[in-house]
């Protein structure tokens, strides 16, 4: 066939062309149209992906998921890398179990054992372990001396790794650190598109900081009805200000009484009544 063969812009696909010189002539004119269009394509995946959180999240014995903050809720086991659940946890020891609740392991006696297991999973390209020990490096625990850099190097690993708890902290660090928002808003984008919590809870923050309320709330609307807590209450004071809806608002806390519902469960309730005595 003699016919031509259109091809498509590669970056917003609205447009065909017969070839690279008909696309050279037309760019001035498409520039604008295109931007456009890429940035609604990048959007609707922002807003549409990462409604459910990861794996991660999910304690690997009683598979529900794990309250928010997931560090006052579970403990971070170094022999295998799992987060475990505070009820399970609990209802370990209450069998008289005295090792880790999911690989029978027992557990370190002090922080150069805590150190040595990490590292015994770090040389295993362990994502989760590598994360772990950024983040020791980065409060100087564990008898480490503080030193941001390594933990930034070891965070990048993790996140290639596929750790998305590390993205997190690459953003944390990149605010905290060296003052850089934009490198931040890029690594949470990422981790937030697949789930992360936090992730999700600061973009919203940023784009409000911004005076891009709607975004703002976008956002945040999907870390509430993830669990996030903080998120609830960043919608409840832009609503006292005007800057959301009450009928947001009250979305918002539905979505958040469900979410906290579905991580409920007989042993968490009696380790934290447990915790409350103590």
């Amino acid at each position: 066939s003699d016919a031509v063969k259109l091809k498509n812009c590669t970056a917003c696909r609205l447009v065909k062309y017969c070839g690279v010189d008909c696309q050279k002539v037309h760019r001035k004119q498409h520039k604008n149209l295109c931007k456009q269009r890429v940035a609604e394509l990048n959007d609707e995946q922002l807003y549409t992906q990462g409604h459910e959180r990861p794996e991660g999240d999910f304690c690997p014995i009683c598979t529900l998921p794990i309250p928010l903050p997931m560090n006052e809720h579970s403990f971070f086991k170094v022999c295998c890398s799992k987060r475990i659940c505070s009820g399970c946890t609990f209802a370990a020891k209450k069998r008289g179990m005295s090792g880790c609740p999911f690989c029978r392991t027992s557990l370190p006696d002090s922080d150069a054992d805590v150190l040595a297991s990490i590292q015994k999973r770090v040389l295993k390209k362990d994502p989760a372990a590598i994360d772990f020990l950024g983040r020791s490096y980065a409060n100087g625990n564990l008898g480490l001396q503080r030193d941001m850099q390594k933990s930034v190097n070891l965070w990048t690993e993790a996140a290639e790794l596929g750790s998305i708890e590390a993205l997190c902290n690459l953003g944390l660090a990149h605010v905290t650190e060296f003052n850089d928002v934009a490198t931040a808003v890029k690594f949470w984008t990422k981790a937030a598109m697949q789930g992360h919590v936090e992730s999700r809870h600061n973009l919203g923050s940023i784009e409000a900081q911004k005076g891009n309320h709607d975004r703002a709330v976008k956002h945040l609307m999907i870390a509430v009805k993830m669990g996030g807590k903080d998120s609830v209450e960043s919608i409840q004071r832009m609503c006292m200000f005007g800057l959301a809806t009450k009928e947001q608002y009250a979305e918002a806390l539905k979505g958040y009484q469900d979410a906290v519902e579905e991580t409920k469960s007989h042993d968490r309730d009696e380790a934290r009544k447990l915790n409350a005595r103590n």
